[in-house]
């Protein structure tokens, strides 16, 4: 039977191994740390306060779904989830409060009331990025941008006609900005750079499709938390005879002529009729692939933007606050100088909030909450992150005390940090980046590493680093993606 080799146990590589398994593979995941889960960890902190790692927002449910329908499995008895009635809560620095339901109609009456804007305006947009990204999103985000298939396929004739509304000759802002007169509206769509590490006043204005998946499809919860993604993922996986070895990490993928024929780790050589990585593609070509000619082009590509995460145990409840909460800054442009071009952090960032034990109550001890608290940060060029720590810290307590009426430094019974030096070191991700190479630009999409070897036969990549971007729906359709190029070799794993 032919066998495939995964490096890494992220997102991206369990859904890789499940989508190889089905197809008739004998799957191995080697993976550096002692669990899977990639940035999609969990841990406690003393007091009983549980939290997940990285990755808080769910969207596009139905990929995970359609993992466990693959493999002639019932998803809801491995894993359930519900769709959030307020996608976020958002605070300006001016006292506005405005609250993010998931119902656009209801979402367009709030904007309405609070912001001025008539509703039917909003409506009108989100209509659009609708319409637009069903048109689009089978070419851009379904299929290689690197195959010749992709460009002569039926859905290409969906999208073409799209294109001119697709904002490839303007920035996110400033698309927002012609678009919507209040600038604290403007601010709320421009955030959505974010969410694959970029800059809205340098990133296309493309990325302005990405509300959709919030305000038109919803934003979920799992039950569990995010973790439990992963941990269905991986017992189904088991269930179809993956084996997941953990505390092995790969230290070469070997090669022969032009194929990939399997890694060598400390405990010997694994051969392989395929090797997947779900590493970051900078450490795999320059630790795992040190002979073999590198993709400079793509390497060199600038940075995504990191994050500084305080974990607090919180040892009161906050009413007004929901499962994700947003303290914007004064001066969004002069932010993201602060990551993009000055390297650092303003003393005004924007802070996101995400306390699961709104949702999961046994979270948290009664009464208490755990919070997640996120800061957009550069990644890791050599910064003294001790002392960025510090300051940000008061920063961010200042803001949320002001905007909440009570200071929480106080109230913080427990607390941990996570930096880009300390993602770097625990997950791969180069320089910390988060997303891999940001979209900054308008061919980014294009930039990005395939999701496939130009030269190594038999080497495929998955994750946030490469084709189609970071965050759970994308890794999981770079797996998809990878796995599709991947040659069937038996009937489907699905008892």
């Amino acid at each position: 039977m032919a066998k495939a080799i995964i490096i890494g146990a992220g997102i991206g590589g369990i859904a890789a191994a499940i989508r190889l398994a089905v197809k008739g593979y004998t799957v191995t995941v080697l993976e550096a740390n002692a669990s899977f889960g990639g940035k999609m960890t969990q841990f406690t902190l003393p007091g009983g306060y549980r939290f997940d790692a990285g990755p808080s927002l769910f969207t596009l449910p139905h990929l995970v779904d359609e993992l466990f329908s693959l493999a002639g499995r019932n998803p809801k008895d491995y894993f359930r989830y519900q769709r959030l009635p307020i996608v976020t809560q958002y605070f300006w620095p001016d006292g506005t409060r405005l609250t993010a339901h998931a119902s656009s109609e209801d979402f367009a009456q709030e904007v309405e009331t609070k912001l001025g804007i008539p509703k039917v305006q909003l409506k009108k947009h989100l209509q659009k990025v609708a319409r637009l990204y069903h048109a689009t999103a089978n070419t851009f985000l379904h299929k290689s941008l690197h195959k010749l298939d992709t460009y002569i396929s039926a859905d290409v004739l969906k999208t073409l006609p799209a294109l001119p509304e697709l904002g490839l000759t303007t920035t996110m802002h400033a698309a927002n900005a012609k678009a919507f007169s209040d600038p604290r509206l403007v601010q709320l769509l421009d955030r959505y750079a974010t969410y694959n590490g970029s800059d809205p006043y340098q990133a296309p204005g493309t990325l302005n499709l990405i509300p959709h998946l919030e305000f038109n499809i919803g934003a979920f919860y799992p039950e569990g938390g995010i973790y439990a993604i992963a941990e269905s993922l991986v017992k189904l996986g088991e269930e179809l005879g993956v084996e997941f070895r953990y505390q092995e990490p790969v230290q070469e993928i070997i090669t022969q002529g032009n194929r990939a024929t399997g890694v060598r780790t400390s405990q010997g050589v694994y051969e392989a009729d395929l090797v997947v990585s779900n590493m970051d593609v900078v450490p795999t070509y320059r630790k795992l692939l040190p002979s073999q000619p590198a993709p400079e082009r793509t390497l060199q590509q600038p940075r995504s933007s990191s994050a500084l995460i305080y974990y607090w145990g919180i040892s009161r409840s906050f009413p007004e606050l929901d499962l994700h909460n947003i303290f914007f800054s004064q001066d969004y442009k002069a932010e993201f100088e602060h990551i993009f071009k000055k390297g650092t952090v303003t003393e005004d960032p924007t802070v996101y909030v995400n306390i699961t034990s709104k949702y999961t109550p046994s979270d948290a001890p009664t009464d208490h909450e755990n919070w997640f608290v996120m800061v957009n940060v550069p990644h890791n060029a050599g910064q003294d992150w001790k002392k960025l720590i510090q300051q940000t810290r008061q920063s961010v307590l200042r803001k949320v005390s002001q905007a909440l009426g009570v200071e929480i430094g106080p109230l913080i019974s427990a607390e941990r940090v996570w930096d880009p030096k300390g993602i770097e070191a625990d997950t791969s991700s180069f320089a910390g980046a988060l997303y891999g190479s940001s979209s900054n630009n308008r061919m980014a999409a294009f930039l990005r590493h395939p999701n496939f070897s130009s030269k190594l036969k038999g080497l495929y990549f998955v994750g946030g680093s490469v084709h189609p971007g970071g965050g759970i729906p994308l890794c999981l359709l770079s797996a998809k993606i990878a796995t599709d190029l991947a040659p069937v070799v038996s009937s489907p794993a699905t008892t």
